[in-house]
C-alpha cells in the first residue's frame, strides 16, 4: 500500500509551510490581530477554503487530502488554522444549507474573519438534553416577532453581538413542530445578558451566561429556514456542532507532547517517566484515531453521503479524549498544573487547567455522554427506546 501523497501535495504542503514560516504569529493574539491572521489566512486559502468567494471564502474545490495537509503543518506550527467558534462552525454550514441568499450574503464573510460573534440560543431551565420541550415564544405583529422567555448556559453571549435562537411560534403545533430558528442582534432592546459564575471563573474565552428576552422585537425575515421548520434546521447545526468537536485532537496532542518535553521534575523532563510516557501513548493513539475518523467524516460530507453511527460517536469520544489529555497535563505539571490567574509559577497562561474544566463541562454540554448513547443506541444501532416513567 502507497501512502504517500504524491509530488501534487508535497508541493502544496512546502507552499502552506513557506507561509506559516513568513507569517507565523505569536500567540495570545490580540482580538484585531486575531481579525487579521483570519483574513490573511482566507487570502491564501487556508481558512474558509471551500467557502464561495461570494460569501467570503477562498472558493476552492473541497479536497480531503490538502485539508489533512493544512491541519498537521498548522499543528506542527502551533497555532490555529481559522477560528472554531459558534459562527463558523456551526452557523456558517447552517446558512449555507438552508439560509436564504440576503442571509448568506449579510452574515458569512464577517463571521468567517471574527468581525461578528455568535452565540447559540438553545437550552431552556426546563429544557436542556429535552430540547423539543422549549418554551421560549415568539408571537407574529405585523413584519416582525416578538420574543418571550430564558435561554441559559449560553456560551460567550456576553461577548457577542448576534444570537441564532430557537423560539416557539406555533404553540398549538406538535412537540418537535412549531419552532422557528431566528437570528437576532444582541443589542436589541428587551435582550439581558447575565453571567453564570461556573468553576471555571474567569479562565478563557468560554463563559456561560443566561440571556433573557423581554419583548424583543426581530424582523420576520430573520428566520432562517421556514418558519415552524426549526427543528430540522436546529439539528443541522447540532450535526455540524458534533463535528466541530472532532477538529483538532491531534493539535492538542501536540501540544501535551511539547509540554512533556521541557517540564521537569528535579531536573529530569517529564517525558523520561515510562508512566508518563506510556499514558501519552495511549492518548496519541486516541487522537490518531480521532484525526482518521475526521477524514471518513469529511470523505462523507465531500460525497454528500449520511456517515450514520460514524457520525453519533464524534462528541462522546472527543469530550472525553480531551479531558484526558488535559489530566495528563496537569499530572506531569504536578502542583503547579492548577495554578491559574497570572501567578508567579502559573504555566502557558493557564491554559490546562482552564482546558481541563472546559472540557470537563463539554462531556455534559451540547447533550450529556448518557444521552450521546441513547442517541448512538437508538438512531444508530436500532435498539429499543428508553422506557418513560410511567404516568401517574
Amino acid at each position: 500500500m502507497d501512502l504517500e501523497y504524491g509530488e501534487r501535495y508535497e508541493a502544496f504542503r512546502k507552499e502552506v509551510r513557506s507561509f506559516l514560516e513568513a507569517n507565523k504569529p505569536e500567540e495570545p493574539l490580540a482580538w484585531k490581530d486575531r481579525q487579521a491572521w483570519l483574513s490573511l489566512q482566507i487570502e491564501h486559502g487556508y481558512w474558509a477554503r471551500t467557502i464561495p468567494k461570494e460569501y467570503g471564502g477562498y472558493g476552492a474545490e473541497p479536497d480531503l487530502l490538502e485539508t489533512v495537509i493544512m491541519d498537521e503543518e498548522f499543528n506542527r506550527a502551533g497555532v490555529a488554522r481559522g477560528f472554531m467558534a459558534q459562527g463558523p462552525s456551526m452557523l456558517v454550514p447552517t446558512l449555507l444549507e438552508h439560509g436564504t441568499e440576503e442571509q448568506k450574503q449579510r452574515w458569512i464573510a464577517p463571521t468567517l474573519c471574527g468581525e461578528v460573534m455568535w452565540c447559540q440560543g438553545y437550552s431552556e431551565p426546563g429544557a436542556g438534553s429535552d430540547l423539543a420541550s422549549l418554551q421560549t415564544s415568539a408571537t407574529e405583529d405585523g413584519d416582525d416577532f416578538v420574543i418571550n422567555g430564558q435561554k441559559i448556559w449560553t456560551s460567550t453571549a456576553d461577548k457577542s453581538q448576534m444570537i441564532f435562537v430557537l423560539v416557539r411560534t406555533e404553540p398549538d403545533a406538535k412537540k418537535h413542530a412549531g419552532i422557528s430558528y431566528i437570528l437576532a442582534p444582541m443589542d436589541t432592546p428587551g435582550i439581558e445578558v447575565r453571567p453564570l459564575r461556573t468553576m471555571t471563573g474567569d479562565l478563557g474565552e468560554n463563559s456561560f451566561n443566561q440571556v433573557f428576552f423581554s419583548d424583543v422585537r426581530v424582523p420576520m425575515s430573520n428566520v432562517v429556514g421556514k418558519r415552524g421548520e426549526g427543528w430540522k434546521i436546529a439539528n443541522t447545526t447540532l450535526k455540524h456542532e458534533r463535528s466541530s468537536l472532532n477538529a483538532n485532537a491531534e493539535g492538542t496532542w501536540l501540544r501535551l507532547k511539547r509540554l512533556m518535553e521541557k517540564e521537569t521534575v528535579n531536573g529530569v523532563p517529564a517525558m523520561a517517566s515510562p508512566v508518563y510516557r506510556d499514558r501519552l501513548m495511549r492518548l496519541q493513539a486516541r487522537a490518531l484515531t480521532m484525526k482518521h475518523h475526521g477524514m471518513r467524516m469529511l470523505t462523507c460530507s465531500l460525497k454528500n453521503d449520511s456517515p450514520g453511527v460514524a457520525g453519533l460517536v464524534v462528541k462522546l469520544q472527543n469530550c472525553q479524549l480531551s479531558f484526558d489529555m488535559a489530566a495528563l497535563a496537569i499530572d506531569v505539571m504536578g502542583e503547579l498544573g492548577v495554578l491559574y490567574d497570572h501567578t508567579k509559577y502559573e504555566r502557558e497562561l493557564g491554559f490546562w487547567q482552564s482546558y481541563s474544566m472546559f472540557s470537563l463541562g463539554l462531556i455534559i454540554g451540547g447533550g450529556t455522554a448518557q444521552i450521546q448513547k441513547n442517541i448512538i443506541s437508538e438512531r444508530g444501532l436500532g435498539l429499543p427506546r428508553e422506557p418513560k416513567p410511567a404516568k401517574a
